[in-house]
């Protein structure tokens, strides 16, 4: 049975396949001079403690490409002039670090940056460092051989499709505006922007298109901003990750002061500008940046918005919060607009008074910030930075507005300062590490604003002073001072969850960066901080390339002695040591490792796992992560020789099955998608199907083969094709009315969920029984499951389905029927002790369901966990004591499973032949 019910999970970092770099065959000279050497590249990752004098004398990007050019033997950079264009320069007192970003052919590469320090001394320009990432092994070529049209179309489906790997939720389809139940409307459809061709440095390089898909999430409403990349050769998305960060002379100064009121009852001062036509004052502040872009700090009343409306685009109707005289008063407090507008203000002051950098980009941007802003009519209790601006939720009746502390306010527009330095991927480590800095500027600007002292326990904490009834460690998003270590706390999630972990392994590195604060006093450690994500991090960096960059940022600014064995101690406190990955072990055994994932920390799309007759199938990249994916085969025992079942034809082969007998998947092209078989035991690939729309849910059971079609409009549609015929049966018989998806096949009994309107009118959501011998259809009697259905899954005696039908308890029960269709039975109630299930699969004899447990907070304990019962759902044993995210399972036969598992930082395919029991 197979467990894989993804179209597209999560993102993926990426990374260049060649050998390590041995050491420069042009080794700067002098006693302290530190190279460190590139992993996947011949280019140095980091060069320091040199002073070469800068050839060129021109501006400082021409001085950089010079000081590279000359030294080839070093830098291994060819060309400079034509592969390296100028992203950005910062000029810093006497010193100037220009930041290159890499391009192949004219084209720009994702995440290839490589950056070059300078310094004006006795009136001599001279280079004293460089580091960064720059792909010496690209050689990919640049013609796509898919459409812009329909990379965008695949972007906008496989983002609709969202996280899969608990096998999918069923929900009830939206009813025409104004039938009987129809909800309400929420936010906008999805939609997708390209922004052109794009090289991922996976291997020899993977030409992509990047598309920008924004609108509203069809199942949870939320607000989406989704960066996709479409392989531009055979149209799959190959990497994905959130673009939200969640938690625009001569004439008169328009502005004016006034004041308000914040939530915490502090009189604050506000800029202002007077509206010449109404008489009103708006919160736009012209005063911070008067002298340079004369770009404004504005506040809008964004209340009654959808977040879907706000994130990624401009919303329709909103204005500037204003007021008739120069005291705000109660609406502009309680709607968070004055603690947003005073905050922005503070936040300026901070990067321009202690770093010189003129607003988030630092050339001088507009800064804007939405107030108010509701998840479909109800409370948003988050905030977040889109790109483009900040929003925030206007709270619930717990937590107030998300701008009534400054260390929110600060983090989110810390977003903005990483998005215009580093540009740290959203994803696994660098998303981490993205979220590390974000916090530790966000409570470095609250703490210095408020004086308050790092000893004080409330100190640490990001997001205490939200909390309306709580006490602040209650309701704090995060605690920098609590004491993680990588080894021991390391959250050993999969990338479908929070983008492999950027909120929830965030302290780890944030936590040391604010005992180095502890340490060195606020001044020196937020110059350290500043420093590496301005001058040192590129955007695919981990821990350890982190660590490298800060303590290279502190040598650079005169750190040595007891307080640079501060530095090393705080990261060594906190694990992040070479090799730490390591030290995270398993009980199970590894069939597959780093399944679609590459070194540095993130996996590609979840492309699911077969399991039956004793053997597994999964689909992956090599070992470079450079090629399209192909099907991979083994016995689940790990005996034997794996296959290699598809062909290497350049298509994404993903989402496949096996019964032990014939493998069964899906690929991906640029022309459209086929559904393919082979069997096991050799020969030729048989092509069974050609969709114009996306498939996933690939399953097969004594050679029929069964699938689920996604249509331009969502809609989806369960199809099964008999071995031996040319035609394939869709269950829904091809009415517009109904909905069947999630197949499940065993014996020749095909179940699947079903949305469809009764004979009063009503719509209904259940699961039906197809006998693919004789094509008769079994409606099973609807029952609730008023919020949707999840993952079918029959063997030889019931169909096993997961039903949600209470709201907002997190659990799903257990539902079964025999199969005619009679003996409908909750076989775990959904308001059981035990019901927080994500996935069900059967074998012949067990029962295998994701599990999690509820609590406060996130730990390794409450990630999702694998338990086995028997047919009734007796004696639930756990699979597994890894300690990690266990998902994606497929039974095999008797009480052996397969499941692609976090625990060690790796996306793995692992198996057991029996429970562990308690663990």
């Amino acid at each position: 049975m197979s467990g894989g019910a993804a179209l597209l999970s999560a993102a993926a970092l990426l990374a260049s396949g060649l050998p390590a770099a041995q050491a420069a065959d042009e080794p700067p000279a002098g006693p302290d001079t530190e190279v460190v050497p590139g992993t996947g590249t011949r280019t140095p990752a980091l060069v320091a403690g040199i002073e070469e004098a800068a050839r060129d004398t021109g501006s400082p990007a021409a001085a950089a490409r010079g000081h590279l050019a000359d030294h080839q033997g070093r830098y291994r950079i060819a060309d400079p002039g034509r592969n390296l264009s100028t992203d950005q320069t910062l000029r810093h007192g006497d010193g100037e670090t220009v930041r290159f970003q890499q391009r192949h052919r004219g084209l720009a590469v994702l995440g290839g940056q490589y950056l070059v320090r300078m310094e004006n001394k006795d009136g001599e320009r001279v280079v004293t460092g460089t580091s960064g990432k720059y792909f010496t092994g690209l050689t990919v070529g640049t013609q796509a051989r898919v459409t812009e049209r329909t990379a965008v179309a695949r972007a906008v489906a496989a983002t609709a499709a969202g996280d899969r790997r608990t096998g999918g939720l069923l929900k009830p389809a939206p009813a025409p505006a104004g039938a009987r139940g129809a909800p309400k409307a929420r936010g906008t459809a999805l939609s997708g922007t390209s922004h052109g061709l794009v090289v991922l440095p996976r291997g020899k390089g993977v030409l992509t298109y990047h598309v920008t898909v924004t609108g509203t999430d069809p199942v949870s409403g939320g607000p989406v901003k989704q960066e996709v990349y479409v392989d531009a050769a055979a149209g799959f998305p190959v990497l994905q990750y959130s673009g939200i960060r969640a938690l625009g002379p001569g004439d008169a100064f328009p502005g004016t002061t006034g004041s308000g009121v914040k939530l915490d009852g502090g009189k604050v001062a506000l800029d202002l500008t007077r509206d010449a036509a109404s008489g009103t004052y708006r919160l736009r502040d012209h005063r911070r940046q008067w002298g340079g872009s004369r770009n404004a700090i504005a506040t809008w009343d964004a209340r009654g918005v959808d977040a879907g409306d706000a994130s990624g685009k401009w919303p329709t109707g909103i204005s500037e919060v204003a007021s008739p005289t120069k005291e705000f008063g109660k609406d502009a407090t309680e709607s968070g607009a004055v603690d947003a507008h005073w905050a922005a203000g503070q936040v300026y002051d901070y990067y321009k008074k202690k770093h010189g950098r003129d607003s988030l980009d630092g050339k001088g941007m507009a800064i804007n910030s939405l107030v108010g802003v509701t998840d479909g009519g109800f409370p948003f209790v988050n905030a977040f930075w889109d790109g483009q601006k900040m929003v925030y939720g206007g709270g619930d009746e717990e937590t107030r507005t998300l701008s009534a502390d400054l260390d929110v306010v600060g983090h989110e527009m810390t977003h903005g300062v990483v998005e215009h330095t580093a540009g740290l991927v959203y994803v696994g480590q660098s998303g981490a590490l993205n979220e590390a800095i974000a916090d530790y500027f966000g409570n470095a600007i609250d703490v210095t604003a408020s004086r308050t002292p790092m000893s004080d326990p409330k100190a640490p904490l990001i997001g205490e002073d939200l909390c309306r009834t709580k006490a602040p460690e209650e309701c704090a998003f995060r605690d920098l001072g609590d004491g993680r270590t990588t080894a021991k706390d390391f959250l050993g999630v999969t990338v479908g969850t929070d983008s492999g972990g950027v909120h929830l392994n965030s302290t780890i590195f944030s936590g040391a960066l604010w005992d180095i604060r502890e340490d060195l006093g606020g001044t020196l450690a937020d110059r350290v901080v500043y420093k590496a994500l301005a001058e040192y991090l590129t955007p695919l960096d981990g821990y350890t390339e982190a660590r490298t960059a800060v303590v290279a940022a502190a040598k650079a600014l005169g750190v040595k002695g007891a307080k640079l064995r501060a530095v090393h101690r705080a990261f060594d406190a906190h694990g992040i040591v070479k090799g730490w990955e390591k030290a995270l072990g398993a009980d199970s055994d590894k069939l597959l490792g780093d399944l679609n994932a590459t070194r540095l920390g993130g996996g590609l799309p979840n492309t699911g796992a077969g399991a039956g007759g004793g053997w597994w199938a999964a689909s992956t990249s090599d070992e470079e992560g450079q090629e399209a994916f192909s099907v991979r085969a083994g016995r689940t025992d790990g005996t034997g020789e794996r296959k290699v079942v598809s062909p290497n034809d350049g298509r994404y082969h993903v989402y496949p099955d096996t019964d032990g007998r014939t493998v069964a998947w899906a690929a991906y092209g640029p022309a459209g998608v086929e559904v393919l078989s082979r069997p096991l035991a050799g020969g030729p690939v048989r092509k069974l199907w050609s969709a114009a729309t996306p498939v996933a849910n690939v399953r097969v059971a004594d050679g029929t083969v069964t699938w689920q079609e996604s249509g331009p409009r969502g809609r989806q549609r369960v199809a099964y094709l008999r071995e031996g015929e040319r035609e394939p049966v869709f269950v829904d018989g091809g009415r517009d009315d109904v909905t069947t998806a999630l197949p499940t096949i065993r014996g020749g009994k095909l179940g699947y969920a079903k949305v469809y309107v009764d004979r009063d009118g009503l719509q209904q959501v259940s699961t039906e029984i197809t006998d693919v011998r004789t094509g008769r259809r079994t409606l099973v009697p609807a029952k609730g499951a008023r919020l949707g259905i999840a993952s079918p899954a029959v063997n030889g005696t019931y169909l096993y389905w997961l039903v949600d039908d209470i709201a907002d308890d997190n659990r799903m029960g257990l539902r079964r029927a025999k199969l005619d269709g009679s003996g409908l039975t909750d076989v775990i109630p959904e308001d059981s002790d035990d019901a927080y299930f994500w996935n069900v699969d059967a074998s012949d004899s067990a029962l295998t369901l994701t599990h999690w447990k509820p609590g406060s907070g996130w730990s390794n304990g409450n990630l999702t966990k694998l338990v086995q019962s028997d047919l009734d759902g007796k004696h639930l044993k756990r699979v597994s004591c890894n300690r990690g995210e266990q998902t994606g399972h497929a039974a095999d036969t008797g009480t052996r499973v397969v499941w692609i598992d976090g625990t060690t930082g790796h996306t793995d395919l692992v198996t057991r032949a029996r429970p562990a029991g308690t663990c």
